[in-house]
């Protein structure tokens, strides 16, 4: 007769208790991660909502409630900031991104040789730095001395009062913004583009579309989940846009430039006033969710 050796009782209880140590391991494992992302993110973020609920009155932290949203409704600077954002948003976003479409589709055109070095060559203004290409846009458009102004004086223009005059310094904002991102944006576009059934274009041949047909509805639709995602990372960037206006006109002339982003700053950190600092931000971020919604809503997929 076999005989089957029985496990003991310390045994059985070790094999059970090893499977409980296999699914707390992983979460052992992302603690870190978990708490460096609580302290530094999500504490933050609590931290200043609670800020906007208080106001210094005389070197003392006194609860106000609600009165800093208030104060946003009746602050004409706010809405100043407001609107030349909504400006950059709705002039030099569009911009941006038709010409990043079509960078795309050259850059992914087979008649276009090195395609290599023209798609490093347009994404390689994403990796300088905000505040290097920053001081390098007001030295290139400064009114006196500025490469800019020296290149159209050859061709008889007088000087350009980039960064000094309203109407041109939101030119030289939006075209800073346009040569920073322009590339970015069209490397994500072509990574859709790529994705895109060969197939597709070859029916489409066959039934007789041209260039401008293909693109419509070929290209277009395809790249439709691209565009989504672009346009939703164009949106928040510009609502959060800080760097640019803040280097190139510190928010004018005649706060011109004055974005949501440098009036916060100036809040709270010129003022010192960080109750209604955080209130700027957390409207900011209504808003940013709000026509997050609206644009997954239009460019989404109705299905």
């Amino acid at each position: 007769m076999t005989h089957v050796a029985t496990p003991t009782l310390h045994q059985s209880a070790k094999g059970a208790r090893r499977p409980v140590g296999r699914r707390v391991a992983p979460y052992l494992f992302v603690l870190p991660a978990i708490l460096l992302f609580a302290g530094f993110k999500l504490y933050p973020i609590a931290w200043s909502f609670v800020l906007s609920l208080y106001k210094t009155i005389d070197g003392v932290d006194t609860f106000v409630g609600a009165d800093n949203y208030s104060r946003l409704l009746k602050d004409p600077l706010f809405w100043t900031a407001l609107k030349n954002t909504g400006i950059i948003l709705v002039v030099q976003v569009p911009v941006m991104l038709a010409l990043a479409t079509g960078l795309a589709v050259a850059f992914n055109s087979t008649f276009l040789k090195a395609r290599s070095v023209f798609r490093l060559g347009f994404f390689m203004p994403m990796v300088t730095g905000l505040v290097a290409y920053g001081i390098i846009f007001s030295v290139l458009l400064n009114e006196q001395y500025g490469l800019v102004n020296w290149v159209l004086s050859l061709v008889g223009i007088s000087d350009v009062p980039w960064l000094t005059d309203p109407f041109w310094a939101k030119i030289s904002l939006g075209l800073a913004l346009t040569w920073h991102y322009t590339g970015y944006n069209a490397v994500l576009l072509l990574a859709r583009l790529q994705t895109i059934p060969k197939e597709l274009y070859d029916a489409a041949s066959v039934d007789g579309a041209g260039a401008w047909g293909t693109f419509r509805h070929v290209t277009l639709p395809g790249l439709r989940p691209a565009i989504l995602l672009t346009t939703v990372l164009s949106t928040i960037g510009t609502l959060q846009i800080f760097d640019e206006p803040y280097i190139l006109t510190r928010g004018g002339p005649d706060n011109a430039t004055l974005t949501i982003g440098v009036y916060l700053y100036q809040n709270a950190f010129q003022f010192f006033d960080f109750g209604y600092a955080s209130a700027i931000a957390y409207a900011l971020a209504v808003l940013i969710g709000i026509l997050g919604l609206i644009q997954f809503r239009v460019l989404g997929d109705k299905k």
